[in-house]
């Protein structure tokens, strides 16, 4: 049998980064049957539980954040960082890795730099718009540079977009064969109506209180015409939201959730998104052609405002500032996407200009910049 190669790929922390890594594991792996994968991560991120789960051995490195200003931190990095470049090397050679694919964020920075002192060639994707410290390092010497927005600027860049994870990109699949019938499906598992339209609310795994609180105190503006809301809150933020309703009427269709563990369930019955822009968020909802009301972070660089530009340019999606966004905002705008003359052809309308940017192939698209470099690739 042709060898088919060995991959270390590395990153963890946060759901951002090890959704995409899970994603170009599998494509690797239904393009060569037989790879070897590890996976570099850390003992306190999500990787340490989401890469077990995918049958994947996870080799830890130390967690090493690079101090963005002079601190104590600064003097105590150069022994962390050898312990970390030195676990990774330990990884590499375990493996037999004959690339290093990093995701971003701490764990890639050592892998990096190990790939380099070892020889071997480094694959990067970055997620953001807005590149990463270290991605932006990684890049320097990379031999293939995968972003998932046109703008974002590193050497070599090559836009692939991101690669979704598998219950949406199974989502994808599944609702081209039947779209009514997993609406349907989704909605009795959720306990909604799939008959009405659907407005989805989101500020992230941990919520937004704006956001709430703009959306919920437009609640009678939003069920006004047999709209349903379904509301995820993040967790503790609940009970503010179902006080809100308490006198609403038709508050019977404002289902209120902290949290949802299968999200790709949420995503089937929605007509219309309201939440952040992380890049995760923005690709599926793309990828999906659902039109959106991006509200970005407002601290931070910036960088949800620009992974919401290409879809909000292309009509796919509405832009408004956290500070904008008030309860007579959202009733003004939002309902009229739900319900009343025109409401379901400008959602067609927005739907199919999101779907313009959103990329539905990244996994397989990243996962072929990686075989360029394993036997028989064509680097």
């Amino acid at each position: 049998m042709a060898d088919a190669g060995a991959v270390l790929l590395a990153g963890g922390g946060t759901a951002g980064h090890v959704n995409p890594l899970l994603a170009v594991a599998d494509a690797l792996r239904a393009r060569r049957p037989g790879v070897g994968l590890r996976v570099l991560g850390t003992a306190e991120g999500l990787e340490s539980t989401l890469v077990p789960q995918h049958g994947l051995t996870l080799d830890v490195v130390p967690r090493v954040p690079l101090p963005r200003r002079p601190s104590g931190d600064m003097l105590r990095l150069p022994t962390r960082l050898r312990a970390a470049v030195q676990a990774a090397e330990d990884a590499i050679d375990a493996g037999g890795a004959q690339v290093v694919v990093g995701f971003g964020g701490y764990v890639s920075t050592p892998a990096y730099l190990a790939a380099r002192r070892r020889g071997i060639p480094v694959v990067v994707h970055e997620q953001n718009a807005r590149p990463g410290l270290a991605n932006r390092l990684g890049s320097r010497w990379a031999a293939e540079v995968a972003v998932t927005f046109p703008g974002t600027v590193l050497p070599g860049a090559q836009v692939t977009g991101l690669p979704l994870r598998a219950a949406v990109a199974d989502l994808l699949t599944r609702r081209d064969a039947d779209a009514a019938g997993v609406r349907r499906e989704a909605a009795d598992l959720l306990g909604l109506a799939a008959d009405r339209p659907t407005l989805l609310v989101s500020g992230g795994s941990l919520g937004a209180v704006s956001v709430n609180t703009a959306v919920v105190g437009a609640a009678a503006a939003l069920l006004d015409g047999g709209a349903q809301v379904l509301h995820l809150t993040g967790r503790g933020k609940a009970d503010a939201v179902r006080e809100a309703l308490t006198s609403v009427e038709g508050a019977e269709r404002y289902q209120v959730r902290e949290y949802l563990a299968d999200m790709h369930l949420a995503l089937a019955v929605a007509d219309v998104a309201l939440g952040r822009a992380g890049a995760g968020t923005v690709c599926e909802l793309a990828a999906l052609g659902i039109p959106a009301v991006y509200v970005p972070l407002p601290v931070g660089n910036g960088e949800q405002r620009l992974n919401a530009a290409p879809v909000v340019e292309a009509g796919g999606g509405v832009l408004v500032d956290d500070a904008d966004l008030t309860p007579a905002w959202v009733g003004e705008h939002v309902p009229r996407l739900l319900v009343g003359p025109g409401a379901e052809q400008e959602r067609a309308r927005m739907g199919a200009a999101a779907a313009t940017v959103g990329v539905r192939d990244a996994a397989d698209r990243v996962a072929a910049l990686v075989e360029r470099h394993l036997p028989g690739g064509t680097a």
